[in-house]
């Protein structure tokens, strides 16, 4: 019994445009780095693309607040020791941070730290 053997097909590559870069929105920027960061930056296994860090993290999230129980203004969130790593969170919603580098919370926490010592 011969076997079935698919027809040989051509494809045009010619309507694909490789040139152009995908354009996305940018929603969020990284906790680390400030680099912009679009809606397909956000997976759970997805990291920053300037610094490498993990992006759908407590830290870029609109809800992190280190003023607040568990470090978070969403109450019914489940608790997340490690505010740096990827996790599961579904209260997840991607926030805009100021400062270059991200971490003007903290440096302002140090300067407040080193005022008082």
């Amino acid at each position: 019994m011969p076997l079935y053997v698919a027809p040989a097909f051509e494809v045009s590559l010619e309507k694909y445009s490789y040139g152009k870069q995908m354009e996305t929105e940018k929603i969020g920027t990284c906790w680390h780095c400030g680099a912009d960061l679009g809606k397909h930056d956000y997976g759970r296994e997805t990291n920053c693309t300037d610094c490498g860090k993990p992006a759908r993290v407590c830290r870029n999230c609109r809800w992190y607040d280190p003023s607040r129980t568990n470090e978070c203004q969403e109450p019914v969130a489940e608790r997340v020791m490690d505010k740096t790593r990827a996790n599961y969170c579904e209260y997840f919603e991607a926030a805009i941070r100021t400062g270059s580098d991200g971490t003007e919370p903290d440096k302002m926490r140090q300067a407040a730290d080193d005022l008082f010592e």
